[in-house]
């Protein structure tokens, strides 16, 4: 089963009627890391009157642990909103912090939650996203007359691979969609005469 994370954050900033909501994203492991990025935030913040945040983990059941705060903004208006961009984006494994600084002007419940939601999709588009995919480690060990032919179809196929590691022999990983491994295999063994040792060697999510 496929599933969205985030390989490196973002930010993005909105201005609304002169306050301004500046919403940062991080990848997480754990509930420990999510709190202590909101932590960092606050630090780096301390001057705004509020820093909301949600987070979303992913179990190893694929369900959500989720978790928010409005920080002192009306109920239902900063840490909801931030956690339904999460849950529309589909992405786990992530913690959204916005930090607003107050223009002097009150937006009105249906303001926040916009200003809120757009500070937080910023923020989200600015990140680097990544699918996890069910992958199959195959393990490749071929001649040098040989690595033309499967680099080629390698890279056409779009698939991952590892550096390759240069003895008297070449060997390199490629990390094959699970359903296609033994597709991949076949193709392999026709393309070079079964000339190249093709194993599996185990199973991920990358």
């Amino acid at each position: 089963m496929e599933y969205k994370i985030i390989r490196s954050g973002g930010t993005g900033e909105i201005v609304e009627k002169k306050s301004r909501f500046i919403g940062v994203t991080f990848p997480i492991s754990s509930e420990e890391e999510a709190l202590s990025y909101v932590e960092k935030i606050k630090k780096e913040h301390y001057q705004a009157r509020h820093n909301c945040f949600a987070f979303s983990l992913r179990k190893e059941n694929g369900s959500a642990h989720e978790r928010f705060s409005d920080d002192g903004e009306p109920q239902g208006t900063a840490g909801l909103p931030i956690l339904n961009v999460i849950r529309g984006a589909e992405v786990n494994n992530i913690c959204i912090v916005v930090t607003r600084y107050f223009g002097g002007t009150l937006l009105g419940t249906g303001g926040l939650v916009r200003a809120y939601t757009d500070a937080a999709k910023a923020a989200m588009s600015a990140s680097d996203i990544h699918t996890v995919a069910h992958k199959m480690i195959v393990r490749l060990v071929m001649d040098y007359t040989d690595t033309g032919k499967v680099n080629f179809l390698v890279s056409t196929a779009g698939y991952e691979a590892d550096p390759a590691i240069f003895t008297d022999k070449v060997e390199q990983l490629i990390y094959v969609p699970y359903e296609e491994a033994e597709t991949f295999k076949k193709k392999i063994t026709e393309l070079t005469s079964a000339r190249v040792q093709v194993t599996f060697d185990s199973d991920t999510y990358r």
